[in-house]
């Protein structure tokens, strides 16, 4: 395996952003009624961001292309990604709202949630592909389902213009659009998202076994649309089909977990970092592993990952390994 540097690793990443509102109350409020909250806090969020913000905390080269509104939420996100070191150069700006997603959480950790797309869902193919192909040299492409597919295949496309590998996170849970799967090499879902997508395929049977993530129905997806595959599966680990079709399954460290928000976030960014530096993929995942399970003994999302000092010892203790 290569050094645990990841000086010159290049990733883009094709995505959302967005701002998350908590707020914390001892119950929710009934139609028409006024409650008085106990605390809140804003956070940064989006899958596309989250990703991007893993795979830089680990040291690679990151540019984020997505669309931010005109609002004070749009100049926030772009100052945490300058305290953050990626670059916003694919950032585009559009009038009206950022993404957001408002939160309440009871006492006992229910959480309701509002998610309002905004300008995410107003990347369009022509600016994804134009600010991918100005980078010149990408190693890694990411991307997700918070902004529209066309976006993502567009960007996906010029991507692999360069040589790059490119890395789809299926979520929220939806079909896949032919012309992204086309460009897709690897498809990361959870189990509940492998789940959706073998329904919507057409498994039939298999759809019933990929909820528990059976490695037959694993091994028939990934044949069946010629896509690397991962599943994470929480704290069980992640299920791995090798390029055999062979199904290899890697258990999470155990670890007291606070908040799971985000660690599928980490475990896609820092899977992408693995592919990126041009390690083998069980190393690759087992970088996704480590940093998805110190995020979850934290609270929060971007907030839970390993800081940077955390991630360097992360990424040089898989690197010895």
């Amino acid at each position: 395996m290569q050094g645990a540097g990841t000086a010159g690793a290049a990733i883009v990443v094709i995505g959302s952003m967005n701002t998350d509102l908590v707020t914390y109350v001892h119950r929710a409020p009934g139609p028409g009624e006024t409650v008085i909250g106990r605390r809140f806090q804003s956070g940064f969020g989006g899958k596309g961001a989250n990703q991007a913000a893993m795979a830089r905390l680990l040291g690679a080269d990151v540019t984020l292309v997505g669309a931010l509104g005109d609002d004070a939420y749009a100049d926030l996100t772009l100052e945490n990604f300058a305290r953050l070191g990626i670059d916003a150069v694919g950032v585009m700006r559009v009038p009206g709202s950022s993404g957001v997603a408002p939160i309440w959480v009871d006492d006992d950790g229910t959480n309701r949630i509002i998610v309002v797309a905004g300008a995410n869902d107003r990347l369009t193919p022509d600016h994804a592909a134009a600010a991918v192909s100005a980078l010149g040299h990408v190693h890694v492409a990411v991307g997700q389902f918070e902004v529209p597919q066309a976006a993502t295949a567009a960007g996906f496309a010029a991507a692999r213009a360069q040589g790059a590998v490119t890395i789809l996170n299926p979520a929220p849970a939806a079909a896949i659009s032919t012309e992204l799967l086309a460009v897709t090499d690897w498809l990361i879902p959870n189990e509940s998202e492998f789940a959706a997508l073998a329904a919507t395929a057409g498994g039939g049977d298999a759809a019933g076994e990929a909820g528990d993530a059976g490695d037959d129905a694993l091994r028939a997806f990934a044949q069946d649309h010629q896509v690397r595959l991962i599943v994470t599966l929480g704290a069980h680990g992640a299920a791995l089909v090798g390029a055999d079709g062979t199904v290899t399954r890697v258990p999470a460290r155990a670890v007291a977990a606070i908040d799971t928000s985000g660690a599928g976030d980490a475990f896609v960014g820092a899977f992408a970092v693995g592919i990126a530096l041009g390690w083998r993929e069980i190393d690759a995942l087992a970088l996704g592993l480590a940093c998805a399970s110190d995020s979850v003994t934290r609270a929060g999302t971007q907030a839970s990952f390993p800081d940077r000092a955390a991630s360097a010892t992360i990424l040089a203790g898989i690197a010895r390994a």
